[in-house]
């Protein structure tokens, strides 16, 4: 019998394995996790990685700053997302092209279950201290920052407060070193009560957040 090749449907079978949906529950010390993959072609040690990273840093982070943070975690490595990660309802979105890209940035999941942490609704605080609060709690809780590469910028002049992610998590550590320890719980507090304002910093520091940046400006050190 004559074999015949049709490149078509071989395709659509090599599509079909590099899309194919792998789900895994993890259930340890209270948390469950659900991780999704949709990539057949991801080393599944990452995976392994992705959870035992979120065991690690996911109930520091609840012990840290929301005791009463959801215990039942989704996260999916999706093939189609085509940004670095996102979170939402209690989801992490991981772009598995980034994993494949960044294989060490397993801290990634950091930063994102810090997000389910905050739980901050629909909150008045700004968008920028949210995002800062976050790579302040990777920089501190993270576990695999130095062979990621993965740190908080030196200060440059062009920066501002408000540039978020790593700048305001290093003006952050400036703020827990040198004038006031402990201002990022309560600033993650007051952001999660809906109770922060303009006015949250100079109430905890003396000073306002333009004066801090400035003092920062003039000796950054950290």
């Amino acid at each position: 019998m004559k074999n015949i090749f049709f490149p078509g449907v071989f395709l659509l079978c090599f599509i079909a394995a590099a899309n194919a949906q792998t789900t895994k529950v993890y259930n340890k010390n209270g948390y469950k996790l659900t991780l999704t993959n949709y990539d057949a072609t991801l080393d599944t040690t990452e995976l392994t990685r992705l959870a035992k990273t979120f065991y690690i840093v996911y109930p520091e982070l609840a012990k840290e700053y929301n005791p009463n943070t959801l215990k039942d975690v989704k996260m999916v490595v999706d093939t189609n997302y085509k940004g670095v990660a996102a979170t939402a309802d209690g989801k992490v979105t991981i772009a598995s092209s980034w994993l494949h890209k960044r294989p060490e940035d397993i801290d990634v999941v950091t930063h994102e279950v810090m997000h389910i942490v905050q739980d901050y609704g629909e909150s008045v605080g700004p968008g920028w201290l949210t995002e800062g609060i976050a790579d302040y709690a990777r920089n501190k809780f993270g576990v695999n920052n130095v062979a990621a590469k993965w740190s908080l910028p030196d200060y440059k002049s062009t920066q501002n407060y408000d540039n978020a992610y790593r700048i305001t998590a290093r003006f952050l550590v400036w703020i827990e070193a040198k004038v006031k320890p402990g201002i990022v719980k309560e600033l993650d507090s007051q952001m999660r009560k809906h109770t922060y304002t303009d006015n949250s910093w100079k109430q905890q520091t003396g000073k306002t957040v333009d004066e801090l940046w400035k003092a920062y400006t003039e000796d950054p050190a950290v």
